[in-house]
C-alpha cells in the first residue's frame, strides 16, 4: 500500500484498539489500491490468529482470501449488478452468521453504479447491521452516492500516486526480480501511469516484454509513443537564443518522426513549468534526470519570458485544433513566442525612441508581457509630459489659478481656493465665486487661512467676499481636472490606436484595461 499511510494508520489503530465500524468506504482514482486495502482489511478481520493489524498470511483464511475463495468474503461488482433484485438477493443472507470466518464481509466495488432502489435496499441493512457483518465499499465517484449512505460509512480517500512514489516502488519490484533498468525509462512509465500504481505495474510488464527482459529508455519511449525530450529542450534553446531557424529545423525533425504536435506542445508547456520552478525553487528538481539541462536553460531565459511563453503555450493548446494542420499551428505558437519577446522583437516593433515632448511613449516590455494574457490584466501606459513651470505672476494678476498655486496652501484651505473663481477686485476687496457643490468647504477658519495667505501674497490687507453659483469647470480645480482628463484620454486613445497593440489584442484575444492606463506627469 504505497503512499496511503494516512488510510493505513487509521485502520491499524481501529484494529489494534478494537474500535471497528460496520461500514467503510474507500474512494480514489483507478489503480490506487481501494480493492487491495479492502481485501487486506478482510484478512485482518478473519485471520485465525485473531483480529489484528498484521494478518499472518499463512492460515487458511488468509490464503483463501488471497486466492479469492473465502466463503465469508462476498465480492460484488456493482457495475454488473445494478438491479434492485440483485441487491436484495445479495443481502437476504446477511442475517445468518458467517460459515467459517469471524465476520461476514461484503466487498462492493464501484458502489456508485447501484440504482436508486438498490441503494434503498442497502440502506436498510446499513441502518441496523448485524454485529457479524462488515461492509467494505469502493468507488471512484463518491459524489454519486446518496448522502444517506455516506453518513453511515467511515470514508477514506486514497491519494493519487506521485511519480516519485511510483518510481520508488517500481525500483523495488525490479530489484527483487533482478531486472536491469534505466532510471529515465522508469520516469516515463511513472508519468504514463498518471497517478495509478496498477497502471504503472501494467506498463512495467508491457515494457519488460517489449524490451526482452530489460528496460531501456529508447525502447520504453517507442512503446509509450512519448516525445523525445531532447527535441523539446532544443526548442527551448532556440527560444533562449532567439533563433527562429533553429526552432524551425527542430520542428522539421519532429515532423520526420511523425509525432503528435499537440503532445509536443503539452510537453513543451510542462517543461516551461519546470523551468519556472527551477528559477524560483531549484531544490524542486534535484535528483531528476533533466536537472542539468533545466538548470542551464533556466539561466538563459528570463522569468518574464518564461511566463509569457507559458501563457502563449496554454492559449496555443486551446487553439491548436482550429489550425489548418497541427504542424503549422504548432509552428505559429513557437513563432508567436519569438515575435512577442518583451526584450527583443516587440521592442523592435514598437520602437524604443523617446517621444517628442507632450507625447506619450509605449513601454513595449510592459505592453507585451501584459497583453499576452488572454485574461484581462492591467496594462500600464508610460507617458512623458514636458513639465512647464508656473511663471510668477504680479500681485495684481487676474489669473486666479496662477495665484492659488503660489499661495502655499494645503488641505481644505487649498481646496477652498482651488474650487473658487475670482470675479474681480475693488480696492482691497476680492470677490470669489464658490461652486455650490463645494460650499461645505467654507468655514471661518478656512476663510481666515486663505485671507492670511492673500495678505502675504499681495503685501497688503485683503478682505474676501464669497458668492455662489460659479461653474465648477471654470475654477482652478476644474481646469486642473480637465487637463488631467485630457492627458488620460490622449494616453488611452494612443494605446488603443497603436498598431502593435492592436495586433497583440487580435492575436491573443486580449483587452486593454483603460482604468490601468496612467500618464506620467
Amino acid at each position: 500500500m504505497v503512499g496511503q499511510e494516512h488510510v493505513l494508520r487509521a485502520l491499524i489503530n481501529a484494529l489494534d484498539n478494537d474500535r471497528l465500524h460496520h461500514a467503510y468506504l474507500f474512494t480514489g482514482t483507478r489503480g490506487v489500491g481501494k480493492t487491495t486495502v479492502a481485501r487486506i482489511f478482510a484478512k485482518s478481520l478473519n485471520c485465525e490468529t485473531g483480529v489484528t493489524s498484521n494478518p499472518c498470511g499463512e492460515c487458511s483464511a488468509c490464503r483463501e482470501i488471497d486466492e479469492g475463495r473465502f466463503i465469508d468474503l462476498i465480492e460484488v461488482d456493482a457495475a454488473s449488478r445494478t438491479k434492485v433484485e440483485d441487491t436484495r438477493e445479495l443481502l437476504e443472507n446477511v442475517q445468518y452468521a458467517p460459515t467459517r470466518g469471524r465476520f461476514k464481509v461484503y466487498l462492493i466495488d464501484e458502489v456508485h453504479m447501484l440504482s436508486t432502489h438498490s441503494f434503498n435496499a442497502l440502506l436498510k441493512t446499513l441502518e441496523e447491521p448485524p454485529p457479524h457483518v462488515k461492509f467494505l465499499l469502493a468507488t471512484t465517484d463518491p459524489q454519486k452516492l446518496p448522502v444517506t449512505i455516506l453518513s453511515r460509512c467511515l470514508q477514506f480517500n486514497l491519494k493519487r500516486m506521485s511519480p516519485e512514489m511510483i518510481v520508488g516502488h517500481l525500483e523495488h519490484v525490479l530489484s527483487e526480480e533482478g531486472v536491469k533498468f534505466d532510471q529515465a525509462a522508469l520516469a516515463m512509465i511513472a508519468e504514463g501511469a498518471d497517478g495509478s500504481m496498477r497502471d504503472a505495474l501494467s506498463l512495467l510488464d508491457q515494457a519488460i516484454a517489449y524490451g526482452g527482459g530489460k528496460l531501456v529508455e529508447d525502447e520504453v519511449r517507442a512503446m509509450l509513443g512519448t516525445i523525445d525530450r531532447s527535441y523539446v529542450f532544443r526548442l527551448l534553446q532556440g527560444l533562449a537564443d532567439n533563433d527562429a531557424m533553429s526552432v524551425l529545423e527542430t520542428i522539421n525533425g519532429l515532423a520526420m518522426q511523425g509525432v503528435d504536435f499537440s503532445a509536443v506542445l503539452a510537453e513543451l508547456v510542462s517543461q516551461l513549468h519546470k523551468l519556472a520552478l527551477t528559477q524560483i525553487a531549484p531544490q524542486a528538481i534535484e535528483g531528476t534526470a533533466d536537472q542539468e539541462t533545466l538548470t542551464s536553460l533556466a539561466q538563459k531565459i528570463s522569468p518574464e519570458d518564461l511566463q509569457l511563453y507559458y501563457q502563449i503555450g496554454l492559449i496555443g493548446r486551446r487553439d491548436l485544433p482550429f489550425a489548418p494542420e497541427l504542424r503549422s499551428g504548432f509552428e505559429m505558437v513557437l513563432l508567436r513566442m519569438l515575435a512577442f519577446r518583451p526584450d527583443s522583437a516587440v521592442g523592435q516593433l514598437v520602437g524604443k525612441s523617446a517621444a517628442p515632448a507632450g507625447k506619450t511613449t509605449t513601454t513595449p516590455q510592459r505592453v507585451a508581457a501584459t497583453m499576452a494574457s488572454s485574461a484581462p490584466a492591467p496594462v500600464e501606459r508610460s507617458a512623458t509630459v514636458e513639465s512647464q513651470p508656473v511663471k510668477p505672476v504680479n500681485p495684481g494678476s487676474s489669473k486666479w489659478h496662477d495665484v492659488v498655486e503660489q499661495l502655499g496652501l494645503k488641505g481644505m484651505a487649498y481646496q477652498l481656493a482651488a474650487n473658487s473663481n475670482m470675479l474681480g477686485r475693488e480696492g482691497n476687496v476680492i470677490r470669489l465665486a464658490l461652486s455650490p457643490q463645494h460650499a461645505s468647504l467654507r468655514s471661518k477658519a478656512m476663510e481666515q487661512r486663505l485671507q492670511d495667505a492673500l495678505n502675504k501674497f499681495y503685501g497688503e490687507q485683503i478682505k474676501l467676499e464669497f458668492v455662489s453659483g460659479v461653474d465648477a469647470q471654470q475654477t482652478p480645480a476644474g481646469i486642473q481636472q480637465k487637463k488631467a482628463e485630457d492627458r488620460q484620454q490622449a494616453a488611452v486613445d494612443e494605446i488603443n490606436t497603436d498598431p502593435n497593440v492592436q495586433r497583440i489584442r487580435e492575436v491573443f484575444d486580449a483587452q486593454v484595461v483603460t482604468d490601468s492606463v496612467r500618464p506620467v506627469e
